[in-house]
């Protein structure tokens, strides 16, 4: 959600800005900027819409400059425009901010300032209120001045602040919304991601919350609330840039979707040592601390919280422990029962999720242990977290999530497996032979998308539908809800997802003539009860598409097309079951042409609340 991006140094900062915030294009955004240090001012330059519209803006212009900040905004206050988008300037147009997240009280600030300073705004935006904060503050002083409007201001945010008055530097500071420091050779940086770097740069600094950095060509120095330098250790960023490149493909969700049989290898294969036998990477759980844990709780947003519904059922049914499984927006507005027994597990592919966050931070401060499965090395969730289980599915680019949910699902059966297993719960038997079930996932990945030709012509059928039902039992329950917001994500189009067992209290009443019911039937002890569900609907005049494991021909019967998965074992269907969904989602998008990568509204790292 939003990206920062700033530079200091001797070569074109505007070029160097606006590759960079490029690169940020899938945190999801509606307008871009940039502020830039020239002929003794700063200029500001802004405009709704895409990076292009800002490209077109100023590729006349000459603002060769060394120094100045950029970013893409995804609206929270005051609607996509180009007044609203940043940087925001003072009225003396001296210094410039850019900002991600969002000031709570701004509406009190924004009240004093007027009243008490004469400050006459000009957007509808939060983010004006810091801009005239720190000119109020600034007294010869870029630093002290942003300290001073920090004390002020409450919320989430990360923010990037020029002045005209001191050109050769960034003051930045991180709060509650990730923020990230550059090390070059004669020239340095802030960002609030990596990727947006990689082509410059591969030594970073992770500012941690409540920090201030302060940026030159030839330094960065960090320091803490109370105003002291901190040393930090420089992180080395060891993935390839290329891998946040397309590829060939059409789409990065695309790409993507092809790339999880590695994904899922990887995410396997790196935690087996030479005897086939599960190692945590550096978590550390004996049997006494896994019988100690009376309840955990799984907390996650969107994606995420769909692989928690299906990490429940795993690490029940391997553990068997209660395990419940929350929204983390919800979480800790419940004053939830948690407390030193309590293992709390949150789940985010970018470590950056400003709910699951809170949520970690309300969970540990109850006493709670905290295990993180995320895939950002890093990340705020990772380094908060006492142990963390990092997901290997690379670089995810497009806003929906693919590759990070199965290898989110393959994490959780390997956390259930190892506490199960542990703990005493499940036998060496059984222990094995799930291990070796899920060893053959990535090679029937491969066979499963090998379908992808029939399912691009399935969607041919499907994608002028405006409604579309989901439903299943078990673990399909859950595969149903991720496919439903696969869907509607990315197509648009009303999704919705259901127990199957529920139609009949209520849902059924919205079945009719030609009403889309795609029907997961992967669960062989609850086959015949899904095939009863889906006569139900056919009754009542729907168009069913079901979804079964190879052996299970008698869904034909039934379903008006079908589409296999191998067999496999009813525990882990998921980690194929979904792959059918997630192209059929895409295919249906793109025949509605619709902006896969980046849908409308959406952010892929969501940092407000």
């Amino acid at each position: 959600m939003c990206g920062i991006v700033g530079y200091v140094g001797n070569d074109d900062a505007r070029e160097i800005i606006i590759e960079g915030l490029k690169k940020l294009e899938y945190r999801g955004y509606d307008s871009a900027g940039i502020a830039l240090y020239k002929d003794g001012k700063i200029q500001v330059r802004k405009s709704a819409g895409r990076i292009a519209n800002l490209e077109k803006l100023i590729e006349t212009e000459d603002l060769h400059s060394t120094v100045g900040i950029g970013h893409t905004r995804w609206a929270t206050h005051g609607a996509p425009s180009d007044v609203n988008a940043h940087p925001h300037s003072d009225m003396a147009n001296t210094l410039a901010v850019v900002h991600n997240g969002i000031i709570e009280n701004y509406l009190e600030l924004k009240e004093w300032l007027a009243k008490e300073h004469g400050v006459v705004f000009r957007s509808e935006t939060d983010t004006e209120v810091i801009a005239h904060l720190i000119s109020v503050y600034y007294e010869d002083d870029l630093k002290e001045a942003v300290f001073k409007a920090v004390d002020k201001m409450r919320g989430a945010y990360a923010i990037g602040v020029v002045s005209a008055k001191e050109p050769d530097k960034i003051v930045a500071v991180r709060k509650d919304a990730p923020l990230i420091a550059g090390i070059g050779e004669g020239c340095n940086f802030i960002a609030s991601d990596i990727p947006a770097l990689l082509k410059y740069v591969r030594r970073i600094y992770l500012i941690e919350n409540n920090e201030t950095v302060v940026v030159t060509r030839d330094d960065i120095t960090i320091y803490n609330a109370d105003r002291q330098p901190v040393t930090r250790d420089v992180f080395h960023v060891t993935w390839d840039a290329d891998a946040a490149e397309k590829d060939g493909y059409e789409h990065f969700m695309l790409k993507e979707i092809h790339e999880q049989p590695k994904g899922l290898f990887e995410t396997l294969n790196r935690r087996l040592d030479d005897r086939g036998n599960i190692r945590l990477d550096g978590i550390h759980l004996t049997k006494e601390e896994i019988q100690q844990f009376t309840k955990i709780y799984i907390v996650a947003c969107g994606t995420a919280y769909h692989a928690g519904l299906v990490g429940k059922f795993a690490i029940e049914k391997l553990a068997k422990i209660p395990v419940e499984v929350d929204v983390a927006s919800e979480f800790r507005y419940r004053d939830p029962f948690v407390d030193d027994k309590t293992l709390f597990i949150a789940i985010s592919q970018s470590g950056e999720t400003l709910d699951t966050l809170a949520a970690l931070r309300e969970a540990k401060s109850k006493g709670a242990r905290v295990l993180s499965v995320v895939n950002v090395v890093g990340s705020s969730v990772a380094r908060e977290s006492d142990d963390v289980f990092y997901t290997w599915a690379g670089p995810e680019i497009a806003v929906a999530s693919t590759k990070a949910y199965t290898t989110q699902l393959m994490c959780m059966y390997l956390i259930g497996l190892y506490m199960g297993y542990t703990k005493g719960t499940i036998t060496e038997e059984y222990y094995r032979h799930f291990i070796d079930e899920l060893r053959m996932i990535p090679d029937k990945l491969k066979e499963v998308l090998k379908q992808e030709d029939s399912i691009h012509e399935m969607a041919k059928g499907l994608y002028r539908r405006e409604q579309v039902f989901f439903i299943g039992r078990g673990v399909d329950c859950g595969v149903a809800y991720e496919g439903s917001l696969k869907l509607k994500e990315i197509s648009y189009i009303n999704s919705f997802a259901i127990a199957a067992g529920e139609l009949k209290h209520g849902t059924i009443a919205l079945i009719e003539q030609d009403t889309l019911v795609i029907s997961l039937a992967t669960q062989d002890r609850l086959f015949e009860k899904m095939l009863s569900n889906i006569q139900e609907i056919k009754a009542r005049g729907a168009t069913v598409i079901g979804l079964s494991k190879e052996g299970n021909k008698e869904i034909e019967g039934q379903a008006n097309q079908v589409i296999y998965i191998p067999e496999c074992m009813d525990e882990i269907t998921p980690l194929l079951s979904v792959v059918p969904l997630q192209l059929l989602a895409y295919y249906i998008a793109r025949l509605r042409g619709c902006d896969i990568d980046k849908p409308k509204n959406l952010a892929k790292s969501v940092t407000v609340e």
